[in-house]
């Protein structure tokens, strides 16, 4: 008899559309960008949580291919905290044995920032404890694009058999190919879409659509939605015989 899986241990990989600061700026009447820094200072208190819940890797949206169509005061408000977030949390993070990746595509990223992300991941490379990825200039179709078009050079210079490419071999061209694919995908300000992110990597994963707005979600929030990860059953397709 079919026996479903359950994950009693929890999410070894926690990812997080981290969605309402802007909102929530303007229930209290200010700019959106107040809205960003206070989700900033979120960050680090749910990656403080991650330990003592198991979750070894979290990944957060930070900023997607489709965010700059917002207005150019706030695209730069944002590439202004990015830069600022880097430089003021790098010696947090190493002290606190986090790794820090990002993924997404570089090109559109100004230079400043681009050094200031390659220090960062520099910085930790060595640390083993929580895996920190933030995606940044990221959409789920473009790196999935990016990354059959590296496949396609491999073939095409005769690296790769094009009898070869399955489900197992595109992975290893993306963005990710270094993670675990997510175990769950947690959106807060109560939208309920998944907004191009990890497209490939979130098929068999569990999601939670919250109404929280990402500046008032709290660590102890995020500990309630990994326990109740772990009370649900992946089948994975299967079914009870």
């Amino acid at each position: 008899m079919f026996k479903p899986i359950r994950d009693t241990d929890g999410p070894d990989h926690v990812a997080i559309i981290m969605d309402g600061n802007g909102r929530w700026a303007q229930k209290r009447m200010r700019p959106r960008l107040f809205g960003h820094h206070a989700g900033a200072k979120r960050v680090r208190e749910i990656v403080e949580a991650c330990p003592d819940l198991g979750v070894r890797y979290l990944t957060i949206f930070a900023f997607s291919t489709e965010n700059w169509k917002r207005t150019q005061t706030e695209v730069a408000g944002l590439m202004s905290l990015f830069r600022r977030y880097i430089t003021q949390e790098a010696k947090a993070l190493k002290a606190e044995n986090v790794r820090v990746r990002f993924i997404g595509d570089r090109t559109r990223l100004d230079k400043k920032l681009l050094t200031l992300m390659d220090e960062l991941e520099q910085l930790t490379a060595c640390c083993d404890g929580v895996n920190l990825t933030i995606a940044l200039n990221y959409g789920g179709r473009d790196e999935v694009a990016r990354a059959t078009r590296r496949l396609a050079h491999d073939v095409a210079a005769g690296r790769l058999d094009p009898d070869e490419v399955n489900e197992e071999t595109l992975p290893r061209y993306l963005d990710t190919h270094v993670l675990p694919d997510p175990d769950l995908v947690v959106r807060t300000s109560g939208e309920a879409r998944i907004s191009n992110f990890l497209l490939w990597q979130s098929a068999y994963a569990e999601y939670e659509f919250i109404d929280t707005l990402w500046p008032d979600f709290s660590a102890e929030e995020f500990g309630r939605l990994v326990k109740s990860y772990g009370k649900r059953e992946r089948r994975y397709g299967a079914v009870p015989a």
